[in-house]
């Protein structure tokens, strides 16, 4: 690329030289010929003058007295007696001639024209020394453009092939060149994004291998119990009461950690509408609500759209119910609201809150307000971020937490290719 575009920068001043050049020499040969025309016809008229003084004062004219003042030119002079006094080196080759007359004088002056071409040539090769140095300047202009360029691109190749090889650290370095740094800029938000997905998917073992030990080992125990109690139906039934509970547990952490594998995968981030969404969560929890003799309202702005997965963000939603249906009271209350960056989704509840303690660690993989796994609002903010929003606590008492998503037109513009020039 950079031998490329040296070529193609010496090509466009090598034809912007010939273009103004050839006719620059021109008109400055034109212009040497042209001023040695005039200096010719000073010449001639001055001596004509002189010569017609020298007679009214009845001075003598001589050759030797006028080719000293005037070194280089063959000069001729035709007395009013019709005598012709010549002075100077005699006419050789090609020359260049002017002409003037005083009363009865007339006076011819000469110059070879070797002298015109060599003062013309001079000029010209001024011209191609000048027109030399621009094609210089220009290739070293080129040289520092292109290695402005180049060094940019090789190291945003290099940081490429880092992501692809598994090193997501971002390089926040900036180059100057607007088009190059919003590249580097992408690269910085895949890095970021790489990274939160590997933490995802790394942490996706340890949350397995740690969360389902717990009710795997309880549900061993009970069946153990209900083998040995088999001559005892009501232990059987109250061990296979407690098992059932404890399979029930199993199943949902399994949900939990399956459907956040799913959301692992890259992609799946399209404009959706959040209304669905919220209006489908809504449908399907109400009955729960409705049976603790709850309720759920939808207010704000309606027709809001926002960059997300529908599932990541149907499963962040449901935990936000699940949490208000167990752990707080009264109306929940889903609020849409656009932001300045975002769009805005607010779930709350009228309960006692979240204690004060509790609250910095809340998203914390383990912790949980009351018999829960702990796992629920760890995933849904892991959902958020991998879609490049976040979830927040907002308030404590009562407890309300805050989905943001990004705007389906900040996401185009952090997603629009750079078009780069011809090369």
């Amino acid at each position: 690329m950079r031998r490329r575009l040296l070529l193609s920068t010496l090509a466009v001043a090598v034809v912007a030289l010939l273009l103004l050049g050839i006719p620059l020499a021109y008109a400055a040969q034109k212009l040497v010929y042209e001023e040695a025309g005039r200096s010719l016809d000073r010449e001639a008229s001055s001596i004509a003058g002189g010569v017609g003084f020298s007679l009214e004062s009845h001075r003598p004219v001589t050759g030797a007295v006028i080719a000293r003042e005037y070194p280089g030119r063959h000069i001729s002079i035709t007395m009013p007696d019709g005598r012709t006094v010549t002075a100077g080196p005699p006419r050789r080759g090609r020359v260049l001639s002017a002409t003037a007359a005083h009363g009865a004088v007339r006076v011819r002056v000469s110059r070879p024209e070797a002298q015109v071409q060599g003062a013309a040539l001079r000029l010209i090769l001024l011209v191609g020394s000048l027109a030399l140095l621009g094609v210089a300047v220009t290739v070293g202009l080129a040289m520092m453009q292109a290695r402005k360029l180049i060094l940019p691109l090789v190291d945003l190749a290099e940081t490429a092939d880092r992501l692809g090889s598994g090193n997501a650290r971002p390089r926040p370095r900036r180059y100057g060149i607007p088009e190059v740094d919003r590249v580097a800029e992408q690269l910085d938000r895949s890095a970021v994004r790489i990274t939160q997905l590997l933490i995802a998917s790394r942490g996706f073992a340890a949350d397995a291998s740690h969360q389902l030990r717990t009710p795997l080992t309880a549900l061993s125990m009970r069946l153990e119990e209900m083998i040995e109690a088999a001559d005892y139906p009501d232990v059987v039934r109250e061990e296979g009461a407690a098992a059932v509970a404890q399979a029930e547990r199993l199943v949902a952490v399994v949900e939990q950690l399956l459907a956040r594998a799913r959301h692992d995968r890259a992609g799946g981030v399209v404009p959706a509408p959040i209304d669905e969404i919220i209006a489908q969560q809504v449908e399907e929890w109400r009955p729960s609500f409705r049976k603790a003799g709850r309720n759920v309202r939808i207010i704000g702005e309606q027709g809001l759209v926002g960059m997300t997965n529908p599932e990541g963000l149907s499963q962040i939603v449901a935990t936000l119910l699940e949490n208000a249906l167990t752990h707080g009271a009264g109306m929940v209350t889903i609020h849409t609201k656009p932001g300045a960056n975002s769009v805005v989704v607010e779930v709350g509840d009228e309960g006692d809150g979240i204690p004060s303690e509790l609250a910095p660690r809340i998203f914390e993989r383990s912790i949980s307000g009351g018999r829960g796994t702990g796992l629920g609002l760890y995933l849904a903010q892991s959902l958020a971020v991998m879609d490049g929003g976040r979830l927040e606590l907002k308030q404590t008492r009562p407890a309300v937490f805050s989905v943001f998503l990004r705007q389906p037109a900040e996401a185009l513009l952090a997603s629009q290719p750079v078009v780069m020039g011809p090369t």
